[in-house]
């Protein structure tokens, strides 16, 4: 799409560093809580956090995750030639298959009654961080020389360094419906989300020591989980929204939690064996209509509903804490703590938070073999490393897996679709309401550089008018973009990859693409830069960015 136009708009103030507040009435000058009938606010005695926090479910996801800034000998530098990859595996469309989890309407309607709500027309338009465009980029370059960037999009400083926050997956407006515009504004949002990576100093919650809230912590202890960085194109301005998990917490009452695969069990001290909580890598992500998926690899996606964004600073003054609907107030100084803590909302200091409204898990089986350094098989459960959204014909949802085959297994990798009417479905059915795959193959094979087999370490795909594209990471150095379409082959449908591969950028992600159908823009080919610039790394940098996909599909000439 062309280069928007600027609007005016108000800038949300930045959230202040200052002295924790805790009252259990509003602060003066607060403003008044919505009238109601008088309420009675239940004891609410101070508690850890997470303290009550259920098993939520979930498996932990002990990959390793596609983290690749390391080479095939696991080196920064190293480019050993990989093992002989496998011939590709048949695809097997029922390893796929979702299953509606249990329900969380319940909590979420509870929290909705508690906390105050937000569109995200209005998030757009409380977007507080500004965002670099195109030149103001600077000269500093991650990309090859075979595909031309059209737009770049850079993070305001602080983010574009971050060593807890990285970012993974990208999606937008032009997945969330046909005509790209969103409610009444012309943001045409973009979407991204970033893994909490870095924990100093983690807590032992089931020891009773809650060391993230010491004054000698660092606010970026506490495992966050996952946050959404929506980005309005109109105005070049962002905002973080941080994705929790609701529930009720040991006094009875609904509160929130980040994401994570699962509390941990520790007993003792927080070492590297034993963790108190493991997160999510959320290396894909798809917004369809008014939900959210968000991949979570070891169990499925789970999913967010933009329609129930709850705001804890409407007043727009982080120095005050806002009356809530419950009676409470809310935090938003507090990057500490999380939830409904001693009759107080707090974010880890965000001003918006979306819970997760519906689980989508896989019912095959674990496959039972190593997984640990990322090895991945031909049966089995696969792994939702990177998820994207096909708009060219019947709506489906495409999932992949990441898999480094320096380290072992059978396969390389599978993807499969799914029809966006089924996974719907599924979210918005009963538990147990299944969501079916309609095809899924194997990656292909053949395609080389540099002496290593390319067809493994995906951390992206994308299919467009039939052709399928996939983003392979290198370590420190230039990705590749490859190509494949589908092919009879012996009475079956399996993908062959196009003989000639792109250089791309250096540490490519997730792919989204923005079909221009509503502004009449040439269709974009958007993905992503997770890694930031270290001394280990120079030519590291995170930038969104796009290419015209007309050029992508010329240049591989087809």
């Amino acid at each position: 799409m062309g280069q928007p136009s600027r609007r005016t708009r108000l800038a949300a103030c930045a959230v202040a560093a200052g002295a924790l507040l805790s009252a259990l009435v509003p602060a003066a000058g607060a403003t008044a809580a919505p009238a109601s009938a008088p309420r009675t606010v239940a004891a609410d005695d101070p508690v850890p956090g997470h303290e009550g926090m259920p098993d939520d479910g979930f498996e932990d996801e002990p990959e390793g995750e596609q983290d690749d800034l390391a080479g095939p000998d696991g080196t920064l530098t190293g480019r050993s030639a990989a093992d002989v990859l496998p011939a590709p595996v048949p695809g097997r469309a029922g390893d796929f298959k979702l299953a509606a989890g249990s329900s969380l309407t319940g909590l979420v309607n509870d929290l909705d009654a508690a906390l105050p709500k937000q569109g995200l027309t209005e998030l757009m338009e409380q977007a507080n961080r500004p965002a670099g465009w195109e030149g103001a980029c600077g000269s500093s370059s991650i990309y090859g020389p075979d595909l031309a960037v059209n737009h770049r999009i850079c993070w305001k400083s602080d983010d574009a360094t971050s060593t807890e926050w990285i970012p993974q997956a990208i999606t937008g407006v032009s997945d969330a419906q046909e005509d790209e515009d969103w409610g009444s504004s012309n943001a045409e949002p973009i979407a991204v989300a970033g893994y909490d990576a870095a924990n100093p100093g983690r807590s032992d919650y089931t020891s009773g020591r809650d060391n993230c809230v010491q004054d000698s912590a660092s606010d970026a202890c506490n495992e966050k989980g996952i946050r959404v960085s929506f980005f309005n194109q109109a105005t070049q301005m962002y905002r973080h929204v941080l994705l929790v998990w609701p529930y009720v917490n040991s006094k009875d009452h609904i509160s929130f939690d980040a994401l994570h695969a699962r509390e941990g069990t520790c007993t003792t001290s927080v070492t590297a064996s034993c963790k108190a909580q493991g997160g999510i890598h959320a290396g894909g992500m798809v917004w369809y209509g008014n939900y959210l998926y968000v991949a979570d690899t070891a169990n499925g996606m789970r999913v967010f509903d933009l329609r129930k964004i709850m705001d804890l600073n409407p007043d727009n003054d982080a120095d005050v804490n806002d009356p809530t609907p419950d009676g409470l107030v809310s935090d938003v100084l507090d990057k500490k703590r999380v939830g409904r803590q001693s009759n107080v909302w707090y974010s880890y200091g965000y001003r918006y938070v979306m819970p997760q409204v519906a689980t989508l898990k896989f019912t095959t089986a674990k496959n039972g073999q190593e997984t640990s350094g990322n090895q991945c098989y031909s049966t089995g459960r696969p792994k939702a490393s990177y998820i994207s959204l096909d708009r060219t014909d019947t709506d489906h949802l495409v999932l992949g897996e990441y898999c480094n085959h320096n380290n072992g297994g059978d396969s390389t990798g599978r993807v499969g679709t799914y029809p966006m009417t089924a996974l719907t479905a599924a979210v918005e059915g009963a538990a147990g309401t299944t969501a079916s795959a309609d095809l899924a193959y194997g990656l292909p094979a053949g395609a080389v550089f540099n002496g290593e087999d390319l067809w493994h370490k995906i951390q992206g795909v994308t299919r467009y008018e039939g052709r399928w594209y996939f983003h392979r990471s290198n370590a420190s150095g230039n990705g590749r973009l490859l190509q494949a379409a589908p092919q009879s082959a012996d009475g079956t449908s399996q993908l062959v990859g196009n003989a000639k591969v792109l250089q791309s950028a250096v540490g490519p992600e997730d792919l989204y693409v923005a079909h221009g159908r509503g502004d009449g823009f040439a269709p974009q080919l958007y993905s992503l830069g997770e890694h930031a610039p270290t001394t280990e790394c120079p030519g590291c940098k995170r930038e969104m960015y796009s290419y015209n996909m007309a050029e992508v599909i010329g240049d591989f000439g087809s």
